[in-house]
């Protein structure tokens, strides 16, 4: 009886928190069937449509998980928030578009909390995320990561490609950046603990402690989006917490 073809996986952001995570878990089920590939920036600028081709045509992917951002705290967001939308979008924009004219199976993107509307009511579900403007400190993330599912949509309304979207909640994990201006909440706390506890000095929380935070373990979630690329048909993006 013939193997089943080889599914190739190309992970772009391979190198971060969630693509670390994917890594681990896969590399411990070692499936026969499945190549595993994971990139990040240094091995194509993605805000490039011809460096974003050419790794393509190098490793002829099947699939796609699409990790790959411009990331970072609040802090940046603030500043640059024109640079977060500009360089976002041409990321995606290139992902999806070459997975596309390449004729990959599947991707399978990561958005983020930060793409529901500010003002809404709780609980939150997946279908209010074009339901009002998100938060001003880090619209222009926001919308870039909003758009990839008006691209997921479009993309199968006009081809009929298996493009979706996975929204965790906030994750925390092994190789989680730990800077207070690039990083997120949890780790930041962690890091501004640890600075406190190591000189001494007043541990500063910002905020009225009011919000409510889910977490998502970064090998929880790895778990789950290894599911959503192998068994998760739909287009409709999915959270996962």
């Amino acid at each position: 009886m013939a193997s089943p073809p080889e599914k190739v996986i190309l992970v772009t952001g391979g190198t971060g928190l969630v693509g670390k995570a994917i890594e681990k878990v896969v590399c411990d089920e070692k499936r026969p069937d499945e190549k595993w590939i994971f990139v990040s920036s240094k091995d194509a600028d993605l805000t490039n449509k011809q460096e974003t081709e050419a790794l393509f045509a190098k490793h002829k992917p099947t699939h796609v998980i699409h990790l790959a951002a411009m990331v970072g705290g609040l802090f940046r967001n603030l500043k640059y928030n024109l640079d977060f939308l500009r360089n976002n979008l041409q990321i995606n924009d290139n992902v999806l578009h070459t997975s596309y004219q390449t004729g990959v199976t599947k991707v399978v993107s990561c958005l983020s909390t930060c793409i529901f509307p500010d003002k809404t009511t709780y609980p939150i579900d997946e279908t209010m995320i074009h339901s009002g403007p998100p938060h001003e400190s880090n619209f222009g993330y926001s919308y870039a990561k909003r758009l990839i599912d008006v691209q997921n949509r479009a993309y199968h309304a006009q081809h009929g490609c298996r493009f979706t979207a996975v929204i965790p909640t906030n994750v925390f994990g092994p190789h989680d950046n730990f800077n207070l201006e690039d990083g997120h909440v949890l780790a930041g706390l962690i890091s501004k603990t640890h600075t406190a506890k190591t000189f001494g000095t007043p541990l500063h929380v910002w905020g009225t402690g009011s919000p409510l935070r889910q977490f998502i373990y970064s090998l929880d979630l790895a778990r789950l989006i290894v599911w959503v690329l192998r068994d998760y048909e739909e287009v409709e993006p999915i959270i996962l917490s």
